[in-house]
């Protein structure tokens, strides 16, 4: 670290922050933020949740001011006590959900608060949408001015806040979980915006819980834990492990626990699945004590099927079983029964009550086992939310707390408990472990893999290959609403999968009878 230190002393940062603190009431957010970012660098910000990251965020966007530190713009020491003054400076921060004015066009949006306007004091539209166009053009990216912003993508929502923060001649970008709901396409568009912005000396911090993203896109990672930088060193002498590692202050054996379990019997099987304009012919096993990983790109259909299974939506043709018995199509109530249970891949939409209580969402799925004369027994429904928290180890001061102030890696953990609560004996699982920071990751994996050991099957949908590839017995790949491939653990690999989710391959090594 020291000898990245001198070849990076030679230049002077874009932004420095050095020993930042905050404190709000008793507790210390933010003991030690430091930070230097240099001109024309991506530079990764990672840590678990509530590490200190979006506290020091804040601080460099102005929004909360610091009780210590110093901050440094190109060399000269700065305080900012406004957004506005931070913007003023050349900061811009893009949030992982752009705030627009939806009725309002991409235009002025970009130009809201300083429009142009000509010597009668009238908006100069021309002259907006012509400068607009131009930014617009110097990113790549093929959207008009005069376009309402309603009903424009989140990935192309992010795209107007960048060409705003250009307009500004914003010098430090800073990313805010900007992938977390973009496809991959998307991603890789992004990707590409951030490039060209890098070459042009602009400095670009990114947050993100996606390692891989890291490797792909940044040149320097800075990591935070429990409010102060520990570790701070240049991407290309890092493996994923290194950095696991320092944000969760362990070493960890493996990130991906797979667990050594030979499969028994079938305890899942989709036979000719077909929604019209949907998917078509889904067939497959999972078998007792197996994790089969349903992979592809957004849209290819693995969500729709996984709702079909449970009986969310109707189907035109096929059967499912569970355990050899036919299941009821478009019936979830007899999905659970029969030992089937669903994590959605939206948990605060679709899995959570976010205004209830920790102990009344992770009971939801079995209040009929905890009512007494009538009333819900509130002492069995504690320790059915206590028996699942401790073994999920639920990151929770009081169960009564409502379950939207917890983390999104805790909410995911609620979710799973509501459901294990059911004892289910097929678990599906979408994107188990999208939106949550890497520690809360390696605790999900773990508990997938304990579960696999009890006996339990899962399939599990994912859309991130090191996932896939670290967790799976068996890949399944869909495209365009098909299989495309059935991959063995053994001959998987990134180039193998992405191959079949694009369609360019039809690898079929077949199902179990």
């Amino acid at each position: 670290m020291e000898a990245e230190d001198k070849v990076r002393a030679g230049d002077t940062p874009r932004l420095e922050l050095r020993n930042a603190s905050k404190s709000f009431g008793r507790v210390r957010a933010l003991i030690d933020g430091s930070l230097r970012l240099m001109p024309g660098e991506v530079h990764a910000l990672l840590g678990e949740n509530g590490a200190g990251k979006s506290t020091l965020v804040k601080i460099l966007a102005g929004v909360h001011q610091p009780d210590g530190g110093e901050m440094r713009i190109d060399g000269v020491a700065r305080a900012f006590a406004t957004p506005a003054q931070a913007r003023d400076a050349g900061l811009a921060v893009i949030y992982q959900e752009p705030t627009l004015f939806f009725d309002l066009s991409i235009a002025e949006n970009i130009y809201m608060g300083r429009q142009p306007v000509d010597r009668v004091g009238r908006i100069d539209f021309d002259t907006m949408h012509r400068e607009v166009a131009a930014l617009l053009e110097s990113l790549g990216v093929e959207l008009k001015p005069e376009r309402l912003v309603r009903g424009l993508s989140i990935a192309d929502q992010q795209v107007i806040e960048i060409a705003k923060a250009l307009s500004l001649n914003a010098n430090v970008l800073i990313m805010d979980e900007p992938t977390a709901a973009l496809s991959l396409p998307e991603v890789e568009r992004l990707f590409t915006i951030a490039r060209t912005l890098r070459d042009r000396g602009v400095a670009i911090l990114f947050i993100t819980h996606r390692l891989e993203e890291v490797f792909a896109l940044t040149q320097h990672v800075t990591i935070m834990r429990d409010g102060a930088k520990v570790f701070d060193a240049p991407t290309a002498t890092l493996k994923t492990q290194d950095i696991v590692a320092k944000m969760v202050g362990r070493d960890l054996a493996t990130f991906y626990p797979k667990a050594d379990v030979e499969p028994g019997d079938v305890m899942l099987r989709v036979r000719g699945l077909t929604r019209r304009g949907v998917f078509k012919d889904i067939s497959f096993d999972v078998r007792k004590g197996e994790i089969v990983a349903l992979a592809g790109l957004v849209g290819a259909g693995r969500s729709e099927v996984a709702r079909a299974i449970f009986g969310i939506d109707p189907c035109d043709a096929g059967q499912v079983q569970i355990a050899g018995k036919p299941l009821a199509s478009g019936m979830p109530a007899a999905a659970v029964k029969a030992g089937l249970a669903l994590v959605p891949e939206d948990r605060r939409q679709q899995g959570l009550a976010l205004e209830l209580s920790i102990a009344r969402n992770a009971s939801l799925t079995v209040l009929g086992r905890l009512v007494r004369f009538g009333l819900i027994s509130t002492g069995r429904e504690m320790q059915l939310a206590g028996q699942w928290g401790t073994r999920l180890r639920l990151k929770a001061g009081d169960l009564n707390a409502p379950v939207g102030t917890l983390s999104g890696g805790n909410q995911q953990k609620v979710v799973l408990g509501k459901w294990l609560a059911t004892g289910p004996k097929v678990l599906i699982i979408d994107e188990p472990t999208r939106g949550i920071d890497v520690g809360a990751k390696a605790e999900v994996y773990g508990a997938l893999a304990e579960l696999v050991k009890e006996g339990m099957a899962v399939l599990m949908i994912s859309s991130e290959l090191p996932e896939v590839l670290g967790m799976a017995d068996r890949v399944l790949v869909m495209h365009e609403g098909r299989i495309t491939a059935d991959i063995a653990r053994a001959d998987a690999n990134e180039e193998r999968i992405m191959s079949a989710a694009l369609g360019e391959t039809n690898i079929h090594l077949g199902h179990a009878a």
